[in-house]
Parts: C-alpha cells; sequence; structure tokens
C-alpha cells in the first residue's frame, strides 16, 4: 500500500539560487550602483515582506527587534515600524551606536531602548512569553564569532525561547559557509531577501535557521553571475526527471553495471542493484566475486551476474552498458583493483566511483585527469573519503567540492547534511531532502544505483547525483519509518518519488514567497 504523501517541500518558485553573502553584497551594490535600484526602496520592500509573513505567522504577538548598526539593524527598523502601524506592541533593543532617530522610522514614534541601558527586569519584560524577536544584530557580512556585545544579547534571547524571525541569516552563523564559531540566534524562521543564503542552507547553519524562507524585494533578475549555487527543489527535480516513450524497451531505458561485492560484501552490490531497477533500469548486471553468486542472484533474479575474475570479460560487459557503478563493496584487494583498471580503461561510458573504488584512487594515487576529458565521471565520497582523496580536511563544504572538482576535473557529489554536488564551470547543486533518518549503513550503496541509474539514462554526471539525492531523499521521506528507516525502505518507496509530479506548495500564499523550506529534523 503506498504511505500517504507528506506535503512537498520546499516549495520553490522556478529555479533558486543561493548566494553566499558576499555575492549577496556584489549583487546588491550592482543593483543599486549600475542597474539603479533605490537602496530605500529595497529595505522598505524587505521589511515589509517580513512584517507580512510575521503578521501570518505570530498574529497579534508582542515583538521585539534587535536592531544592529548595518543594513540588516535597518531592515529590522522597518518590519517594527510597520508592524507598528498595524497596531503591534513592538519595542526595539538598539545594539549598536545608532541613532534613535533613524530616518527609516519615517516620523514613528518607536519605543527605543539600548542594550546597555536595561536591567534584568528590562530584559524579562521584552523577552516574555507572547513575545517573538525580531533578529537584525547581524548581517551576511558578519565573520567569526560575535563580539561580546552582540554575545550577550543572543544568549539572553536563546535562554528565553521566545520564537525569533531571523532577517536575511541568523545572527552569528556565517552567511558564506554556515560555520558557528561562538553564539548564534535560534531561530524559528528565517527570511532571506533576494535569495537563501548558503549558510542557511548548510550545517551547522542550518540548525539554527528555522523554516527557511526567500522572499522577492525588488532585485533584478538573478543568474549564475551573481551567484554559483543552485537549491534541489521539487520543481527543478520534476523538470529533469527522464520520461519514456511508449514503444521502449530495456537497453533504451539505462543498461547499468555494478561492479564491486568482495567475499563476503554480496549485500552492498545487492542494495545497489535494487535501487538501479527501482529507480528505472532497463537492464542491471552486477560484477562480483564468484563466490557471491549464490546469494546475489537467489536475493535478486532480475540481474545478470559475472565473476569478476575474468578481467576480459568484465571489458566486455563494460562496453554493453550505459554507466557503470564501481565500489559497493568492492574491498582493496588485487581482483578489485584489476576490476578498476578495466573500468577506467573501458571506452566513453559514464563511470561512478563509490566506496573502495574511491579508497583504490587514494590509496594508488591514480589520476583521472586521463579518463575525465573523454566520458562522465561522478565520484560520490563521504567525509572521510573526501579526506583521503584531497589529503586535508576543510570544514567549508562548498570549499572542500571546488578543491575536488578543481582536483579531478570531473562531477564531486560530497556527501553530507546536506549533500552537495560540483561539476567544472557548472553551479553547485545543493540537496533539501538530508534527513537525519538516512544516516544508516547500505544508504550510500542504494544513492549509487539510483544515479548510476540516471547516468544511464544520458543525465549529465552532475544532475544525475543531484536527482538521486533528490529521489532518495524524497522516498525517505515517503517511507516515514523514522529513525527504524532502513535502506530496503528508500527502494521501495522510489517509485513513488518517481511518480511525483514536482508541484509543491507553502501555506505562505503570498507571490513574493518564492522558497519555503521546513527546518530540518
Amino acid at each position: 500500500m503506498r504511505a500517504e504523501s507528506p506535503g512537498l517541500r520546499p516549495y520553490s518558485l522556478g529555479d533558486v539560487y543561493a548566494q553566499t553573502g558576499a555575492e549577496a553584497s556584489r549583487f546588491d551594490a550592482r543593483s543599486i550602483g549600475e542597474i539603479g535600484v533605490p537602496q530605500p526602496v529595497l529595505m522598505e520592500n524587505a521589511g515589509r515582506c517580513a512584517a507580512i509573513l510575521l503578521d501570518l505567522l505570530y498574529s497579534g504577538a508582542t515583538v521585539t527587534g534587535l536592531v544592529g548598526a548595518g543594513n540588516n539593524g535597518g531592515d529590522a527598523l522597518v518590519v517594527l515600524r510597520t508592524l507598528q502601524s498595524w497596531g503591534y506592541r513592538v519595542r526595539a533593543v538598539v545594539v549598536s551606536d545608532r541613532d534613535m532617530t533613524d530616518p527609516l522610522l519615517h516620523g514613528w514614534p518607536l519605543n527605543m531602548v539600548a542594550d546597555h541601558k536595561l536591567d534584568e527586569a528590562g530584559w524579562s519584560r521584552l523577552l516574555a512569553p507572547g513575545t517573538v524577536v525580531v533578529d537584525g544584530l547581524l548581517g551576511t557580512g558578519a565573520r567569526g564569532a560575535p563580539r561580546e556585545r552582540q554575545a550577550v544579547v543572543i544568549r539572553r534571547v536563546n535562554d528565553s525561547k521566545v520564537p525569533v524571525l531571523a532577517l536575511d541569516v541568523p545572527s552569528g552563523v556565517d552567511s558564506d559557509t554556515g560555520l558557528v564559531e561562538g553564539d548564534a540566534v535560534q531561530a524559528a524562521v528565517t527570511i532571506a531577501f533576494g535569495s537563501p543564503k548558503i549558510g542557511s542552507l548548510l550545517h551547522p547553519g542550518r540548525g539554527f535557521a528555522g523554516r527557511h524562507v526567500a522572499v522577492e524585494i525588488g532585485f533584478p533578475p538573478l543568474g549564475g553571475d551573481h551567484a554559483n549555487a543552485l537549491v534541489v527543489t521539487p520543481e527543478w527535480a520534476g523538470s529533469r526527471i527522464p520520461s519514456r516513450t511508449t514503444d521502449t524497451h530495456k537497453n533504451r531505458e539505462g543498461r547499468v553495471l555494478i561492479i564491486g561485492g568482495q567475499v563476503g560484501m554480496a549485500g552492498a552490490v545487492i542494495l545497489a542493484a535494487r535501487a538501479a531497477f527501482a529507480a528505472g533500469a532497463g537492464l542491471v548486471r552486477i560484477v562480483s566475486a564468484v563466490e557471491n553468486r549464490e546469494i546475489i542472484q537467489t536475493a535478486l533474479p532480475e540481474a545478470i551476474f559475472l565473476a569478476w575474475d575474468d578481467p576480459d570479460e568484465v571489458g566486455t560487459v563494460c562496453a554493453q552498458s550505459d554507466a557503470i557503478a564501481v565500489g559497493p563493496g568492492l574491498g582493496g584487494g588485487e581482483a578489485a583493483s584489476v576490476a578498476l583498471d578495466r573500468v577506467l580503461a573501458a571506452g566513453d561510458c559514464p563511470v561512478l566511483l563509490d566506496a573502495d573504488a574511491l579508497n583504490l584512487v587514494a590509496a594508488r594515487s591514480i589520476d583521472l585527469s586521463s579518463v575525465t576529458p573523454t566520458r562522465s565521471v561522478l565520484l560520490t565520497p563521504h567525509p572521510g573519503e573526501m579526506q583521503r582523496l584531497l589529503g586535508v580536511t576543510k570544514s567549508d563544504p562548498m570549499a572542500t567540492v571546488e578543491s575536488a572538482v578543481s582536483r579531478f576535473g570531473c562531477a564531486v557529489l560530497c556527501k553530507g547534511a546536506p549533500s552537495i554536488v560540483g561539476a567544472p564551470g557548472r553551479p553547485v547543486l545543493i540537496d533539501t531532502q538530508s534527513s537525519s533518518d538516512l544516516a544508516v549503513a547500505g544508504m550510500g550503496d542504494t544513492l549509487s544505483g539510483v544515479c548510476a541509474t540516471l547516468l544511464a539514462q544520458g543525465l549529465g554526471p552532475d544532475v544525475a547525483g543531484a536527482l538521486g539525492l533528490y529521489l532518495s531523499g524524497r522516498a525517505a521521506h515517503l517511507a516515514a519509518r523514522g529513525v527504524g528507516l532502513t535502506p530496503s525502505d528508500v527502494t521501495r518507496f522510489l517509485p513513488d518519488a518517481l511518480a511525483e509530479d514536482g508541484d509543491s506548495s507553502s501555506d505562505l500564499a503570498f507571490p513574493f514567497v518564492h522558497f519555503d523550506a521546513d527546518p530540518p529534523r
């Protein structure tokens, strides 16, 4: 029986670019300086959009605003002034040397007080139950740990447990990397202006952002010149799922070859092959240790089994495939090395390297540059495998992906929360379907089978990787097993994920909302 589908999230209106804080700053300057969009118009639109959403989500609440020194503080003042004009009770805590008669107030007599003039009783009143805090403390340009003045306020707000609506990015979260080097605001909702900020999409920052909404405020069109990342949304995924013609046959729908499964590791290739079939592969072959023949053919009679002790036969079947996945349960012995070498020398068939195949590349210092110019290659490392490949550990996942793409000259799917896919000359693709439920052994093997199928069906390696992540994550949501989720559950619900049409919705039914994502779980 098909499980009832949870609501499709995130909602998006077309392709959604994500920006670093630096990209957003440059785009903002260009919009004002070159295009001629007045800065007060952008600030007014941003503040009024945030006020409208606060009115919908927290109708009738008392509102306390944290007002910093920069544009983020200015946005907060517009929110507070707008809400006061609508009859809300609002108070502003100025955590800077900002003028208390700011022209953004438009003459409204806002109740404003400097943070250093508040005693314990004053803070208790400002953060009492029934209050919503608007976080305009630190903007997208802030780096490193907040200074002590801001940090004290952040701790007070977090300790109060009142809901926080953060503007653009939660204060204390690096908008470029998602790193949190000190105190950071724990937001219930983050409203990004123009585009989601990458720091609110990547952990640990994602865990501080809460519900993540992006609104249109009057910027010119945003394209790849001012953003190097796209968010993988239901609409993005739905428009890229391969379709079948009515007169098709198995050889048109993707011939997938999976190589792996040393003695005792047959389960890895079984999981990958089952996922490949569930993702729509027309034909699946498995090359594995001969000792695994019985268990593989018993568990998966739909697949064709070949022993890997004949390298010539491996070469022949490579030439008869539309995509090859190497690595699940492969091991690091001589037979594994021979099989990998044979695949890398086999023509122009797209290849996915995962698990032990990546460890062999790292251990043997295999130069992939001779492979990548002539064929599509997708690497799918988890953080440990990535560290072995690059020889270094980076805390910034975007920088890690960019380094790997530059080093190997191919598409790289960096597994994480969320996973990220990069490729030469292409926007980075950020997954939105990650969940702690997926932290189970064997999920990587399942993902390899899905991505290999999409490669075999003609998708480019970065799109195949990102779509494979989306479909696997979506299948996990549909399975609704929580912490009891298994790779087999994901495989079982892959057809349901494929059948969804990509349409999504938001209960924030305003035309200026173009992105809406639930908090992570």
